[in-house]
């Protein structure tokens, strides 16, 4: 098979962005996209369900909306409130961003979004590790409740609910009615989350938000992707998105170091 050829089933770049409007529009838990594999278990939710040129699609153009639409409105926010960003250019966190960000944010923003049992226990738990930040501590900590999102691949079906990985008949219903509330509370969470990669400096409460815009737009298809593609998709496209700018970055300072000083 050609390395780019659509699978069968697949939908086009354009009938996905359609899909995301709607979707943000109005969302929904399902049903799932086209192309994906057959199935709704925990191993084919952690699969990718989408080639992987797909998912690289998805990164460009979000790069190319937050560099051209959002970024400028954010740097605009930055400026006349006085932030700064933490990022230090010459250390630059690869790891953090490639593997630990992806993993643990995904967990604690959107796997949630397929499994509205898990708002009540496993979202606190992976909040408290996402506060800690990256680390030895935190690491195990978050190997150990990715353990615990496991559970059901293994768990018996017809008891899940009773163990916090799946709700009753009226748990669904009530999370079929507030899901609008829970994906875009998600989107505006993570989004949040990000205020704190700056020195905020006694900046004016009423620019905060134009500053973590990019990160808003970007959870919001982060959250489509999960809940459309699976949560394996959402978390390769997040450690995609974030590791273009950081290669773009490390490729300036190695080939033209003098543009990165100052």
């Amino acid at each position: 098979m050609p390395l780019f050829q659509r699978p069968a089933g697949l939908p086009t770049m354009g009938q996905e962005i359609v899909d995301f409007l709607r979707f943000v529009v109005r969302p929904r838990p399902g049903p799932r996209l086209g192309g994906r594999r057959a199935g709704s278990g925990m191993r084919v939710d952690l699969s990718l369900n989408a080639p992987w040129w797909r998912l690289a699609h998805w990164a460009v153009l979000l790069w190319t909306v937050n560099v051209f639409v959002f970024a400028p409105l954010a740097l605009s926010a930055a400026d006349a409130g006085g932030a700064q960003h933490r990022l230090d250019i010459h250390n630059l966190p690869w790891m953090t961003a490639l593997i630990w960000a992806p993993i643990v944010e995904e967990l604690t923003f959107r796997h949630a979004l397929r499994r509205p049992a898990m708002l009540w226990w496993f979202v606190p738990l992976m909040a408290a590790i996402l506060v800690q930040g990256a680390g030895i501590a935190s690491g195990l900590m978050a190997a150990a409740a990715a353990l615990l999102a496991l559970a059901p691949a293994w768990y018996p079906a017809d008891h899940r609910w009773r163990a916090g990985w799946r709700t009753s008949w009226r748990g669904r219903r009530l999370a079929r009615r507030a899901y609008p509330w829970l994906f875009h509370g998600a989107a505006l969470a993570f989004a949040a989350v990000h205020l704190f990669n700056f020195r905020l400096n006694a900046m004016a409460l009423v620019l905060l938000p134009l500053l973590v815009l990019p990160q808003w737009v970007t959870g919001l298809v982060l959250g489509w992707m999960r809940v459309r593609r699976g949560l394996g998709a959402s978390i390769a496209l997040h450690a995609i998105f974030n590791g273009g700018p950081l290669l773009l970055i490390g490729l300036v300072l190695h080939w033209a170091p003098e543009l990165a000083v100052g």
